[in-house]
């Protein structure tokens, strides 16, 4: 494998993990257990902005461009108007 599938491998692997880890987070009513799933997910959080960084750097990946503050506003604002309706 090249060093390029490697890398991208290892980034869909980690986005895998942490939608289990939310998954289990959510599902979990020992708060114990729940506090530690919620430390992994946080360090794969870590690990996978990590990779991200070094894919970015090595011209692996190009992000989207930076969206403008109106359609972020627009974007949040939909974003809160869908939480108050599951109010």
């Amino acid at each position: 494998m090249q060093e390029k599938d490697i890398l991208n491998d290892a980034i869909n692997t980690t986005k895998t993990a942490l939608n289990c880890y939310n998954t289990a987070i959510t599902e979990s009513a020992n708060q114990q257990l729940r506090s530690t799933l919620q430390q992994l997910r946080n360090e794969a959080e870590q690990f996978q902005y990590q990779l991200f960084q070094t894919a970015e750097q090595k011209g692996y990946y190009t992000p989207a461009p930076t969206a403008n503050a109106s359609d972020m506003q627009q974007v949040k604002s939909g974003l809160n108007g869908a939480n108050t309706k599951m109010q």
